[in-house]
Formats: C-alpha cells, sequence, structure tokens
C-alpha cells in the first residue's frame, strides 16, 4: 500500500510525526512524505523536521507565501503531477491549512481516497479561513480521523455516515507527551531570565489579529497591560513582526521594558517555554490543547 502524507505547516509536521513513526513500523506501507513548503522559514520549518526527528521529506514543492487563493492554486498546481506520477492509494492530510485543502482538491479530483487527521472540529466562524478549510477538506475525505467527540458530533449533525468516522483521539498530544521531558531539561525560562511560573507566553499569528491595524493596536494595549504585573516571553512570527513594522507599532512594544520579542522557537525550545509558564495568550489552537495537557492556563486572542 502507497501512502502520501501532506505537510505544508509548523502544526503539520507536530502532527505527522507520530504517524510516520507508526507507519514506518509496517513493512507493507511505503509511504511518501510531501512538504508543500507553505512555511518557509527555516525555524518555521526544517528546525521542526531535525527538531521531531522527521525524516527528509522525499518531495519538496516550495509554494512559499501568498494570498489564501494564491497559494492554494500553487499547491495544487504543483501537486497535481505528482500525485498522477506516484498513484497512491491513500492520501493523508492533516490539520486545516492551505495545503490541507489543497491536497484534498487534488486528490479528490483524481479519485484518490483522502484521510484527514484532526477532523470535524469547528469554529462555525466561515470569516475564518481555517474553518472554510475544513469544511471543504470534511466533505471530501474518505476517511475522517477526530480527536475529541465533538469533531464526532459536528460531522455526525452534517449527515458524515458512521463508517467514515473514527474517534482515535489527538496525535499532537501523543508528540507533545514524547518530548516534554526533554523540553523541562533545558532550563528554558531562566535562558530568557525569567523564573518558573512567573511569566506568560504570547503567540500571535492569525491574519484576523495581525493583518488590521486597529486590531494588532488592542493586542498590543493587552500586552502592555499584562506586562505591568509580569514578564512576557513573545516570540513573534515572521508575519506579525512585518506588521508591527507596517503598522508603526514596533517602536511601541520595543518600549514595553517587561516584555521580550523573541525569535520563532524549535518545537521542543517552545515546549519547555509553554510547561513553566503562568498564564499562556494565544491566538493557536494547537498551542491552546498543549496548554490543556501541560495544566497551564490559556487566554484564546480572537
Amino acid at each position: 500500500m502507497k501512502i502520501v502524507a501532506i505537510v505544508g505547516a509548523r502544526p503539520n509536521l507536530i502532527k505527522v510525526a507520530p504517524l510516520l513513526d507508526a507507519l514506518a513500523k509496517r513493512p507493507h506501507v511505503e509511504t511518501v512524505l510531501v512538504h508543500t513548503g507553505q512555511h518557509y522559514d527555516e525555524r518555521m520549518s526544517d528546525y521542526f523536521f531535525r527538531d521531531l526527528g522527521i525524516r527528509e521529506a522525499d518531495h519538496y514543492l516550495r509554494v512559499g507565501s501568498g494570498s489564501q487563493a494564491v497559494q492554494t492554486a500553487q499547491v495544487m498546481f504543483a501537486l497535481e503531477p505528482l500525485l498522477i506520477q506516484l498513484l497512491p492509494d491513500l492520501v493523508v492530510v492533516v490539520g486545516d491549512v492551505n495545503s490541507t485543502l489543497a491536497a484534498t482538491l487534488v486528490a479528490a479530483k483524481l479519485h484518490i481516497r483522502v484521510a484527514h487527521v484532526e477532523a470535524g472540529l469547528r469554529s462555525f466562524d466561515r470569516t475564518m479561513p481555517e474553518e472554510v478549510n475544513r469544511v471543504v477538506t470534511d466533505s471530501l475525505s474518505d476517511l475522517l480521523f477526530t480527536t475529541e467527540q465533538s469533531g464526532v458530533d459536528n460531522l455526525r449533525s452534517e449527515g458524515v455516515s458512521d463508517e467514515k468516522i473514527h474517534f482515535v483521539g489527538n496525535v499532537m498530544i501523543d508528540t507533545l507527551l514524547k518530548h516534554r521531558e526533554r523540553a523541562l531539561s533545558l532550563g528554558l525560562p531562566a535562558r530568557f531570565g525569567v523564573e518558573p511560573g512567573t511569566y506568560a507566553v504570547v503567540t500571535l499569528h492569525r491574519p484576523s489579529n495581525v493583518d488590521d491595524d486597529p486590531m494588532l493596536g488592542r493586542f498590543i494595549d493587552v500586552l502592555a497591560a499584562v506586562q505591568d504585573t509580569m514578564p512576557v516571553l513573545f516570540p513573534v512570527h515572521p508575519r506579525t513582526r512585518a506588521r508591527l513594522e507596517e503598522f508603526g507599532l514596533a517602536e511601541r512594544v520595543a518600549d514595553l521594558k517587561n516584555l521580550q520579542l523573541l525569535e520563532p522557537q524549535g518545537y521542543v525550545e517552545f515546549i519547555g517555554l509553554l510547561a513553566q509558564a503562568r498564564i499562556v495568550l494565544t491566538d493557536s489552537g494547537g498551542v491552546q490543547e498543549e496548554t490543556t495537557i501541560l495544566g497551564v492556563p490559556c487566554l484564546t486572542l480572537r
């Protein structure tokens, strides 16, 4: 059996790592790993391959950045001839990024079966591009692997038959539990001059949050208030850093003496920061799940 696994962004890598480990133990399965290149910054992609022990991708499409439509179209354009060449029995997609949607569309039109890992999650907000990606991917997939009961309930309410739905749990948490002790052993808080249990960690990257000047300004107001009460560590996504400069907010952030802007962290380093934080503020669905398992209070920025 030949399976093509598609990754494109940091969350995909975290979720696909345990799948690749499991498939490698099955000699009758040939697994082909395709990286679309949706995240092309080294710390947002290549570093995670090394950190999580993921083998080098068999095919790297290098699609890079672009609008929602451009990025989706570029993945489809590059992936279609590859899938025609490989003729897999199954395409596995994970999560809800543009690469997930694009791969699903290509495979479905080529009559290749699709398995969606992390199916059924819904925010019921169609203004979020991830929500559109989820709904379309689930509607076209043949196998729907859910992480929680709400995913099962959502799919059933949308008319998906039970034989397609498989409640399997959260592979991203498999990765977290595998690397948690190593992350704690790194002593990350001391590296940034803070004590465990005393600081906040912030992540902010969604277009609806950072591409709007007034909205991003209001989030900076929030961080200014938080840093008055505790140290704040803010690993800055490349998109967010660019918007801070573009909107003239970078100098204001630099004046917040108790807030540290950090480069994007590797997976294990970031888990080390999360696990020992007093509180986390994030717009990342994955970080929300990770903090739940780590027992760290989390505020969702929407």
